[in-house]
């Protein structure tokens, strides 16, 4: 069975820990970008998820939101599953929805990526 607890990294470098990992599958944690919409560098910024509670069988589906408010003003938000492959390695594939701020409803359009 997947845990999510614990620090995860991504095929482009960026980092993401899960702390807490309550009974009712509430999460939350950290998330390190390698990858920011300003170019500058990564910072710190704080996640909250729930997990799907499954029985012992199964592999759970999650998400969880990231506001990048220390250098950006632009929310991500993360859908996903987590797996197991044979050899006991866990795997979490997700999509994701960044929405920026824009100032205007006529920029809407440019604002989810």
């Amino acid at each position: 069975q997947c845990q999510l607890n614990g620090l995860w990294r991504n095929d482009q470098g960026s980092l993401m820990e899960i702390s807490v990992l309550r009974d009712n599958g509430d999460f939350q944690g950290q998330y390190l970008t390698r990858v920011t919409l300003s170019g500058g560098c990564a910072q710190i910024s704080p996640l909250k998820g729930a997990q799907q509670q499954l029985g012992e069988e199964g592999w759970p589906t999650f998400a969880f939101t990231v506001r990048w408010d220390k250098f950006s003003n632009a929310t991500t938000a993360f859908v996903g599953q987590c797996f197991v492959d044979a050899g006991g390695k866990e795997t979490l594939t997700t999509t994701w929805l960044l929405r920026e701020a824009v100032g205007s409803l006529e920029e809407d359009w440019k604002a989810t990526r």
